[in-house]
């Protein structure tokens, strides 16, 4: 026995005298600090385990700001949204592009764009997301609603009125990421539709579920088929290819276009970043188009309510619902919907577990609130937790509860929320602050409005009974909008005229 517990003891000894010997310890001024006893790991497992629970628990012992050790990375946490301003203004200090440059080209395989190699690349690049947004909007939101409506008419809007079963998810999924690619990336020359995009969605589901793991850094070298996986993905978007596609956005013209510029930048290269846009479209968008509908239809009285909205507005422009009419909503329409609207914020709320990180660019004292600072050294992480905010009985009451309507008031969309008497610049955080805030925020929402009116209007959804609440997965926690833990089956038909 002895043989076994002795190396056991020496092994857990040697690990605990090296974080005393290389662990960091705290300086003035500078917030708590929960270093772990696991070498470089630090709090990184329990971290992992459940980030929320985790972060609570330190706040209740350590306050409102602290640091941890987590997987090589020091990252000082910012729970109280009162504080949230002060960091975000902070944009040269504290600047969240270093993060990206360093976890993008690792996760997507393309070479970094911040570089010698490519001058003036990254500010081009985000200079191209303007297309996702105000009059290039209206564009976009109209051919969504087209390719919505394909999948929908080719796929389920078939057959008599006869009740058939179906997994949420896959539902969701199916349709979302067909529409969003059509939509960004257009379609076959001589066909509306791809072919292989089944193997496409089944490949990329594949990746997907690596995807925290090379957000961490571990080497896709070290997970399985992940990089055979990716390079087919990759390939999917060759230029070659992407030539013979018509009905291509103006957003991803204008990314191709600035590719071709810079002769150092090769084909795979220029596929890899294609791919990178298809993961940031749909990546989030999906689940989240998940939880607002799975929301709606196990909520009876909301899913009601949204219904009939989404007819009053139809109504007011004299537009009659059959299954065998195509329906299309303007962007107007679509901005009118405040239930629908305040029913995905709600899910999003309940179901987003993102991160807003900043790297310190030096060492500084950050000022908070009145004469309070922190100190903060060169290269550590500085991160909001907007999913603690989102379930702060503080600001919301009883935050655990779907409440369709929580974001209405007065009919009109209630913006007014406090914390101790104070009112907050920030009270909901589902895609992200500041100038790094998700640039495609607008199309994401507009496309669940778009997918869930017409689910509505077409179809009579019911979950089937003896199932248990569908609860989140936390293993994305920190990534954008959690996965179900298990998906959900229902049951749907046509709705008669």
């Amino acid at each position: 026995m002895l043989e076994f517990v002795l190396p056991l003891f020496l092994g857990f000894l040697a690990l605990y005298l090296l974080s005393v010997r290389f662990g960091r310890t705290r300086r003035d001024g500078e917030p708590p600090l929960i270093n772990g006893w696991i070498p470089f790991l630090g709090k990184a497992l329990e971290f992992g385990k459940n980030a929320h629970g985790f972060l609570a628990a330190h706040k209740e012992k350590h306050g409102d700001v602290f640091t941890v050790l987590i997987a090589g990375k020091y990252m000082t946490f910012i729970m109280n949204p009162l504080l949230y301003p002060y960091v975000i203004k902070h944009q040269k200090q504290l600047d969240f592009h270093e993060f990206f440059d360093q976890v993008a080209p690792l996760t997507f395989g393309f070479p970094p764009v911040r570089s010698g190699k490519f001058p003036g690349m990254g500010e081009h690049v985000q200079r191209s997301f303007r297309l996702l947004q105000g009059e290039n909007l209206n564009n976009l939101t109209e051919t969504m609603m087209g390719n919505l409506m394909l999948v929908f008419r080719q796929d389920y809007l078939t057959g008599e009125s006869e009740w058939r079963t179906e997994s949420v998810y896959q539902l969701c999924n199916s349709i979302m990421f067909e529409a969003t690619f059509l939509t960004l990336f257009g379609k076959p020359a001589h066909t509306s539709r791809h072919s292989g995009m089944v193997t496409l969605r089944e490949d990329f589901v594949k990746f997907d579920t690596m995807f925290p793991l090379l957000i961490a850094r571990i080497p896709i070298s070290l997970l399985g088929g992940t990089k055979a996986i990716r390079d087919k993905l990759i390939n999917y978007f060759h230029p070659q290819r992407m030539s013979r596609w018509s009905n291509t956005s103006g957003f991803i013209k204008e990314r191709a276009a600035l590719f071709e510029q810079y002769d150092s930048m090769g084909d795979v290269d220029k596929a890899a970043h294609h791919f990178a846009i298809l993961w940031a479209s749909v990546g989030n968008t999906v689940p989240a188009t998940f939880w607002a509908m799975y929301y709606l239809v196990t909520h009876p009285e909301a899913l009601a309510v949204v219904r009939e909205e989404i007819h009053g507005v139809l109504q007011v422009s004299g537009i009659e619902t059959d299954h065998n009419r195509d329906i299309a909503f303007t962007r107007e329409q679509l901005d009118s919907l405040l239930y629908l609207e305040s029913s995905i914020n709600e899910s999003l709320r309940l179901s987003s577990a993102s991160m807003n990180i900043r790297v310190a660019q030096e060492d500084f004292s950050l000022r908070l609130e009145g004469e309070r600072s922190i100190g903060v050294r060169k290269g550590d992480i500085i991160s909001l937790s907007p999913q603690s905010m989102h379930m702060d009985p503080g600001i919301y009451k009883n935050p655990e509860i779907y409440k369709f309507d929580r974001y209405i008031e007065n009919g009109k969309e209630k913006t007014d929320f406090y914390k101790d008497g104070q009112k907050l610049k920030y009270y909901r955080m589902s895609f992200g602050s500041g100038s790094t805030k998700c640039p495609g925020r607008h199309f994401a929402v507009n496309e669940i409005k778009q997918f869930l009116s017409l689910l509505l209007l077409y179809f009579d959804v019911e979950v089937l009974e003896g199932q248990e609440p569908c609860t989140l997965d936390p293993s994305r926690a920190g990534l954008g909008i959690l996965l179900p833990a298990s998906d959900v089956q229902i049951r749907y038909r046509l709705r008669r005229s």
